[in-house]
């Protein structure tokens, strides 16, 4: 028999220490191990396995609605909820969800003052943009009898005092309101040779109308248009 010398018996015994630390350090396969981690498939392996499991553990739930409480909480600061006045705000508010009475109060007080400012300077421009044609017609037919007696009417609008909404409903599509407005105004009607014959150019006078606005809440067009006129006494 033949022996190993001294330096072939050194490398056999470094061989079998350097082998079983790597068995120790790297394990044995089993079988179970992990794939090797690929980033260009990683995000698809676990988008599938996330759809798997939703679908085979998850009931779809309807979404729950918003509390009706919280959609309607801004028409019942304008009107007692179970009134005739606030059922149809909310009659409104179904129709166009984008309805706010504040807002809608606020943009009407604009639109009368433009309104009665237009009609005294019998711009007609302006009223045929936010009256309804059958308000507007009225409103031309007035100015241009006016014009041929060659009257003119000076105005200065002080400003409204109050504009409460007084009704409300749905017309087929179309969304109606009614407000009681009361304003202060400085008006005076002068003949062609500048006598006033009605009114008074130095004295505020108190003006109360009820004014309905209408709007098709199936229109993109979000503004409101001046369909009925009525003075309080």
């Amino acid at each position: 028999m033949e022996f190993f010398d001294f330096g072939t018996l050194f490398f056999l015994i470094a061989a079998v220490v350097i082998f079983f630390q790597l068995r120790n350090v790297l394990g044995r396969r089993t079988g179970n191990e992990r794939p090797p981690f690929d980033p260009y498939t990683a995000g698809r392996t676990q988008n599938k396995d996330a759809a798997t499991a939703k679908s085979d553990n998850v009931v779809s739930l309807p979404r729950k609605r918003a509390d009706n409480d919280e959609a309607y909480a801004a028409i019942d600061t304008f009107a007692q909820p179970d009134t005739e006045l606030n059922k149809g705000l909310r009659a409104i508010k179904d129709a166009d969800p984008s309805f706010d009475p504040k807002g809608f109060v606020e943009g009407a007080k604009m639109a009368y003052e433009m309104i009665v400012m237009a009609y005294a300077d019998g711009d007609r421009k302006t009223l045929k943009n936010l009256l309804s044609r059958e308000v507007y017609d009225g409103f031309v037919a007035a100015i241009s009898e006016r014009e041929a007696r060659s009257e003119k009417i000076q105005s200065s609008f002080v400003g409204i005092d109050k504009a409460d909404i007084v009704s409300a409903e749905m017309k087929n599509s179309e969304a109606h309101i009614t407000l009681r407005i009361v304003s202060e105004l400085i008006s005076a009607t002068r003949d062609k040779s500048g006598e006033v014959i009605d009114g008074d150019p130095e004295t505020v006078a108190e003006v109360k109308d009820v004014w309905t606005f209408a709007r098709d809440a199936r229109s993109r067009d979000p503004n409101w248009k001046l369909v009925a006129t009525e003075e309080e006494e």
